[in-house]
Parts: structure tokens; sequence; C-alpha cells
């Protein structure tokens, strides 16, 4: 059972902010914070000190988990295994909602631990589409679905990135987790027009939002999740925000990550 709603600007939960968390005077940790996103398979096991900090940030905020490894868009068998461990892990801390990337990462059993593009064409939203629904059924509850920022495109591709996006999140009925500095980076990296992509999204569909930083590399722009949100990022967001009205919103800051209190003013 999933909590109900939640709203408002997040975090993420970093190993960085544990000893912080768990200390004895630990009550104001969190105070600007309305909520916290965690890895989904970093969750996976139960005990520890990652599974303290959990419990105590999930005493005083909603929890969104957040998998990076489902592989919605492979062509191997979901493993049985991955699929119980999350089912296990959304019984046990009843998330505000659950997402995972829209993408591919493996292949005859190997893992390339990256978060690939997919080709952009009828046949594989036919069979991403079967994959999502049979993930939401064994879960019983819907999935948002991330676009991933990429480096690369298909010749195999007949539509675009958007029009891929939004037929996925009509058709298997999931919603998307908007990624507006991967929307930027994208666009910088395959030379198309952000406000576009987001015009041939549907409003209804878009439930929650990411923002972060970038690194420009001089021939492509990285998405490197470093230092506070850019200007371009920021003005994406706002015109987001500004089309289809506010979702709940993330700052992910995931490289050379300061002190809690630097990422929750961020956010706020």
């Amino acid at each position: 059972m999933q909590r109900s709603s939640y709203g408002g600007h997040g975090i993420s939960l970093r190993h960085e902010y544990y000893a912080e968390l768990l200390a004895d005077d630990s009550e104001h940790a969190l105070a600007d914070v309305d909520w916290v996103e965690v890895i989904s398979e970093n969750y996976f096991e139960p005990g520890g000190r990652p599974w303290r900090a959990l419990e105590r940030v999930r005493r005083d905020v909603p929890v969104v988990i957040h998998g990076v490894s489902l592989g919605v868009g492979n062509t191997d068998r979901f493993d049985e295994r991955y699929i119980e461990q999350l089912r296990e892990l959304v019984a046990r801390i009843e998330p505000a909602a659950i997402s995972d990337h829209l993408c591919w990462g493996a292949f005859g059993g190997h893992h390339s631990h990256d978060l690939l593009p997919l080709p952009f064409n009828e046949a594989c939203v036919e069979h991403v589409v079967a994959r999502v629904a049979w993930v939401q059924e064994r879960l019983g509850c819907r999935l948002m679905l991330e676009n991933v920022s990429s480096y690369l495109t298909y010749k195999q591709s007949t539509m675009s990135e958007a029009e891929f996006v939004a037929e996925v999140a009509r058709r298997a009925d999931c919603n998307i987790l908007l990624d507006v500095n991967n929307i930027i980076v994208s666009a910088a990296n395959h030379g198309f027009d952000p406000r576009a992509y987001v015009a041939a999204l549907p409003a209804e569909r878009i439930a929650h939002l990411h923002l972060a930083g970038h690194t420009d590399k001089g021939d492509y722009v990285l998405d490197s999740h470093v230092g506070p949100v850019p200007e371009n990022v920021w003005s994406l967001y706002r015109h987001v925000v500004s089309e289809i009205g506010p979702r709940p919103t993330l700052v992910e800051w995931d490289d050379c990550v300061p002190p809690l209190a630097v990422v929750a003013r961020e956010a706020r």
C-alpha cells in the first residue's frame, strides 16, 4: 500500500548523510525537506546502517523509491529475484511513489551498468509497454518512468523521443518522471527544442520532476549531477510548471556531494 499523497520539494538520500541523520540531535536535519528519494537497489537487503537511516527518514517524511536496474527496455526476461526484492521493499516502506528509467542496460545476462537509450519506433513501444504492464501487475501499483539523458541516436528511430515517451505512458497506463536536466542535456547533444519536447508529452501523465546539474564537455553535454542546478534547467523548469502546474520536484546532487543542509536549501 502506497501513501496517498506527497508534494513539494525533495532530495536524494545519500550515504554521506547517514551520520547526521542517525545522530542523537538529528530532529532538525530534515526540517526543510518535504520528502526523500532513495535508490531502490540500495535497500534490497534489510538491516545495517542504510536501513537505520531510511527508517529514520521515513518516520518524518514520505519516501519515494527510484530504481536504476529494472530494465524495462531489456530483451532478457525480468530477474524474478529482483522483482521479488522490489515487492518486499514496497511492502515494507509503503513508498509514496515508485519509479525507474525508460531505458535498457543489459543483454544476454551481461549488464552495462548504464542507462542506455532505446530506439524510438513502434516495435520498441510495444515491447516496453508489455514489460511495464507485467511489472505493474506484479507490484500492484503504477510506475513512473524517467526520460534518460543520451549521447547517441539510432537509425531505426521513426519518432521523436518525446513521442516515444508519450506513447509508452499512454499505452502502458504508467506515469512520467520528467527529468528536466535530462531534456536539456539531450537537447544540446541532439539539437532539438526542449520546450517542444515538453509540449509533446501528456501533461496528465507527468507526475514528478527531477532537477540536476550537468557539465559542458565541449563536444557534448554530460549529465553529471554535480553542483547547483544551472539557470537553463531552472528556466525550463519554470516553463514546465507554468504549462502543467506544480509537481513534486527533486534536486539531484550525486557527485561532490555537499552537506545535507546545502542540498536542502537548493531544493527549497
